[in-house]
């Protein structure tokens, strides 16, 4: 795709990437089969192609309305497109600077803004939000039905295993975790504690900043990605293995950490180092994976959906079948889903600020996901897991805490 950057563009960082990647753009529409928004909406500026050339046409000179911003907007991030495209375009990086200038350009409304400014304080820190959450399943039996079903149960966590074993890993808590699902990660510890690995949480570290990157507050998010650098980077000289994420979309963006500080002086090493030490949970108990199978003594008898989230199959690029090999070691019966590849419509906050596409999708998701009677859906990161439990009376769990409960049993 030719193209020829406005003068404010021209040879600064943002213009380097941006017209790197718009030149690897053919234009062939392959993407457009794969998008979920397409999908739904049938409009072209709703498909990456189509929001690629929004952003050319801004980089190129051109003004941007609320109209762009719109289209920018409706973007889920899944970067299904990515998986799809031939021709290897890096659509979620153009869409970071196109909907960092075209915000610039066209600001928000006043309601809109504190909408935004709520979200991001609120579900970026785990007081706030774990304080809100209490109140919130305190006044639960009180709620209309459409405001019960945003505020799930209390759940509660098994027991976290003592630090025994000489080889050892860090976790991301995170910030609605641990108030929404505080088992997820008890359970990982447990499962790692019968292979012989203590997992630890720096106390440190908090939201990995994901919240904060795709509501446009880029700064917000470097700032907390140096506080998890910091954080991690002494348990790592003391040999820590590894910093296992159990929810995918926090491990996309922690491997992303090399990147976004790239021309960060004080941190383009050690977030490169970060980076790089980074798993989700499906790829450490892959390694695992014959040690795992000599510890299942009582294989699980349950028939399953397993549904894996945008960030760990297009973000991370972790090819589905990890996940499900484990479950199926575990004795787990999984239901064929139709549309595996395509996203739930929960998106981090896109579930909030999109209702309607974001509900649609999740309707169609969960009818995929129901279509073979299963007991049990799971899934691989909280957002998915809350936003698919909204809309069913099925259990959604984490799959680590289904594999935990077979190793519980066994």
């Amino acid at each position: 795709m030719q193209t020829h950057l406005a003068a404010p563009f021209r040879e600064t960082s943002e213009g380097e990437v941006a017209e790197r990647i718009l030149r690897s753009c053919v234009h062939c529409g392959f993407c457009l089969a794969t998008c979920p928004t397409y999908q739904l909406l049938g409009d072209e500026l709703d498909s990456p192609r189509g929001r690629i050339y929004l952003m050319k046409q801004v980089l190129e000179g051109a003004t941007p309305t609320t109209r762009t911003q719109r289209h920018l907007d409706r973007c889920l991030t899944c970067r299904n497109c990515e998986t799809t495209c031939p021709s290897g375009v890096e659509y979620g990086k153009l869409l970071d600077i196109g909907r960092a200038v075209v915000e610039r350009e066209v600001g928000r409304g006043a309601a809109e803004t504190a909408l935004r400014a709520t979200l991001k304080n609120g579900l970026g820190s785990r007081r706030l939000f774990g304080a809100a959450l209490r109140l919130g399943q305190t006044l639960r039996p009180l709620l209309p039905g459409f405001l019960k079903t945003r505020v799930p149960a209390a759940d509660a966590a098994a027991p976290w295993p003592g630090a025994r074993h000489a080889r050892r890993m860090l976790v991301l808590e995170g910030c609605v975790q641990p108030g929404l699902k505080p088992n997820i990660n008890a359970a990982a510890a447990r499962v790692l504690d019968r292979l012989g690995v203590s997992l630890l949480a720096a106390t440190e570290a908090g939201c990995c900043g994901a919240l904060a990157h795709h509501l446009n507050d880029a700064e917000t998010a470097l700032a907390l990605a140096r506080r998890n650098i910091d954080a991690w980077i002494p348990h790592l000289d003391t040999g820590v293995e590894a910093i296992v994420m159990t929810a995918s979309g926090c491990g996309v963006k922690v491997k992303d950490y090399g990147w976004l500080l790239r021309e960060d002086a004080a941190y383009a090493e050690k977030a490169a180092r970060i980076a790089a030490a980074t798993s989700d949970i499906s790829e450490i108990l892959g390694r695992e994976r014959a040690a795992l199978r000599a510890l299942i003594a009582r294989p699980a008898a349950t028939r399953i959906a397993y549904h894996p989230p945008c960030t760990l199959q297009h973000g991370q690029k972790l090819a589905s079948g990890g996940v499900e090999s484990l479950l199926v070691d575990a004795g787990f019966a999984l239901s064929p889903v139709a549309e595996k590849h395509l996203c739930c419509g929960s998106a981090g906050t896109y579930s909030i600020l999109q209702p309607e596409i974001a509900g649609a999708l999740k309707a169609r998701k969960l009818g995929h996901l129901q279509a073979g009677a299963p007991a049990l859906i799971a899934t691989a990161n909280i957002g998915c897991l809350t936003h698919l439990q909204s809309g069913t009376a099925t259990p959604v769990k984490h799959w680590v805490e289904l594999l935990d409960e077979v190793l519980a049993a066994s």
